[in-house]
């Protein structure tokens, strides 16, 4: 959601679907599954407004794709916007942006175990411990804090005058978070005392995080647009020290490009974005890699994901954000390996 801001007004345009049936939460049929022990969840968005996200699984060792587990394991409608995904003890979080929900299932059958609500715009879940975990919110200018073990929410953290927080990594005690939404700065919060300690400027709009084996933080921004009242800049690639907190690298883009979604394979050395296409460099480059690891070819690369067990990439294309998206699978070294048909806006992937 709010990857790319033109993407809500073509389904609004193009849908003829009427909006009371696709806001359907009615009860359906429930169908018993029992997924593999290693494999993919896809999350696809759906239409904004639209409570068309769906939920996919897919076996790497069978190559079986099962579409719209959510809805068949549970005979409910996931809801609208399926923002993210983490595992955790053997359990899913599994967030719904527009319906402020976040659903507990049990990765294996996909079934609910519980719901954590009283939220307005859920984002990301981070476990700092088994009883502690954050939730950041785009629409409020705080860190929800919930005890997982009862659902409950125990706390907030307020972001100081920032509206609100995107991805979080942690590094010892620390915890960072991008501020996206006309903002510059990560934030670090105390994760003992659960207040925000102090943050680093980088470029205009942060839009994800990671932190990799040498303890440095990357973060890609995309500059902002013309007329963006928090200005307009050319993209960049950030990298910064988690422990002095100092920038140790910047790697500018054109001004056009629209780098996003940084993330690493599984030994955390290997950093991959996306620019048009799929990009790859080590996390000790001096500079931005000179040829695509998977170049764009009339595709709409909205998410990107290495399973940190193998590194293949998953690379989701959401063609139109109307018809059905497709995720492609590659081996680590690039070479295609499967096609994958699943629902409308595929977004996010977690790895069991």
């Amino acid at each position: 959601m709010l990857k790319n801001l033109f993407r809500y007004l073509l389904p609004l345009l193009t849908l003829t679907v009427g909006m009371t049936a696709c806001m359907d939460y009615g009860p359906l049929d429930e169908e018993h599954f029992e997924s593999s022990p290693n494999g993919v969840f896809i999350l696809c968005e759906g239409n904004f407004m639209y409570g068309n996200a769906s939920l996919s699984y897919y076996s790497p060792q069978t190559r079986s794709l099962q579409n719209d587990i959510f809805s068949r394991a549970n005979g409910i409608a996931l809801g609208d916007v399926a923002q993210s995904m983490t595992l955790h003890n053997g359990l899913g979080y599994l967030v719904v942006n527009n319906s402020g929900v976040v659903f507990v299932i049990d990765p294996a059958t996909f079934r609910v175990r519980g719901t954590l609500k009283g939220l307005i715009s859920p984002r990301y879940v981070h476990f700092v411990s088994d009883t502690k975990a954050y939730v950041t919110d785009l629409y409020d200018a705080r860190i929800t804090v919930f005890n997982p073990l009862t659902l409950e929410i125990t706390g907030h953290i307020p972001l100081n005058g920032h509206k609100s927080a995107e991805q979080m990594v942690q590094w010892g005690d620390s915890l960072f978070t991008n501020c996206w939404s006309y903002d510059n700065k990560i934030l670090v919060i105390d994760t003992h005392t659960d207040q925000l300690i102090d943050s680093v400027e980088v470029g205009i709009q942060p839009t994800s995080l990671a932190l990799d084996h040498n303890g440095k933080l990357w973060t890609v921004t995309d500059g902002g647009y013309k007329g963006n009242p928090f200005g307009h800049e050319a993209p960049s690639l950030w990298r910064i020290d988690a422990r002095t907190l100092q920038i140790e690298q910047r790697y500018d883009f054109p001004m056009g490009d629209a780098p996003s979604e940084v993330t690493l394979n599984g030994s955390c050395d290997t950093l991959y974005y996306i620019n048009r296409g799929i990009w790859r460099m080590p996390v000790t480059a001096a500079t931005l890699p000179a040829a695509p690891f998977v170049p764009h070819r009339n595709t709409i690369f909205y998410g990107l994901g290495v399973d940190p067990r193998t590194s293949e990439v998953y690379v989701a294309d959401a063609i139109d954000y109307v018809q059905p998206g497709v995720v492609y699978r590659f081996s680590a070294d690039g070479t295609p390996l499967d096609t994958l048909r699943v629902g409308v806006t595929p977004g996010a992937f977690c790895f069991k």
